[in-house]
């Protein structure tokens, strides 16, 4: 299976959801959020590493010598494969099958928006010494205020179609830029 690239990404699709639903059954608590960021920021990255590797090296034991280009498909594909399965799988039981953990998500999503503003608020009030400044710092703070209030955040929807869809283009650039990383170390030096 770890010789087709596609079944190493469907293995990518299946290791992803596996960790999704480990959070979602076993981690859904008031840090759900940040905990599924962490995830997303540092587990995820490594499976897809381990991923791109285990499809290269698989390639690489057969001895077929491989430029710049067959070591980014073999690191690409599986990680594209397993990474838009795995976008589209969430997207579809967050908006369709559990709405109520998308609207946690939203909620921590804005608190913790709140309270980062609250907390450089805090941290630039005491670097002031100016009352001009400080001034000028609460109105400021009094504005930003005023986009947490209800009727500004009642239809804010950060698991939209639109926002999956730039989460993946951002995923995209990293998958391309560690394509690049592998094709770079792994390629044979004569094609």
């Amino acid at each position: 299976m770890v010789k087709n690239v596609y079944g190493v990404g469907f293995l990518l699709f299946i290791a992803t959801m596996l960790i999704f639903f480990s959070m979602y059954f076993f981690g859904m608590n008031v840090d759900y959020f940040s905990n599924s960021m962490l995830l997303n920021a540092f587990l995820l990255p490594a499976v897809y590493v381990a991923g791109a590797f285990l499809s290269v090296n698989a390639a690489k034991k057969e001895g077929v010598p491989m430029g710049f280009r067959a070591v980014f498909g073999r690191a690409f594909k599986p990680m594209f494969i397993g990474g838009l399965l795995s976008v589209i799988s969430m997207f579809l039981f967050l908006n369709f099958m559990d709405k109520d953990a998308k609207d946690l998500l939203n909620y921590q999503y804005i608190e913790r928006q709140k309270t980062e503003l609250n907390n450089e608020y805090e941290k630039a009030k005491s670097a002031l010494d100016k009352q001009e400044e400080k001034a000028e710092l609460e109105k400021k703070y009094q504005d930003r205020l005023k986009s947490f209030s209800q009727e500004m955040i009642k239809d804010k929807d950060m698991f939209s179609f639109r926002q999956f869809t730039y989460y993946f283009a951002a995923i995209m650039v990293f998958y391309v830029i560690l394509s690049v990383f592998f094709a770079s170390f792994f390629r044979s030096r004569i094609e």
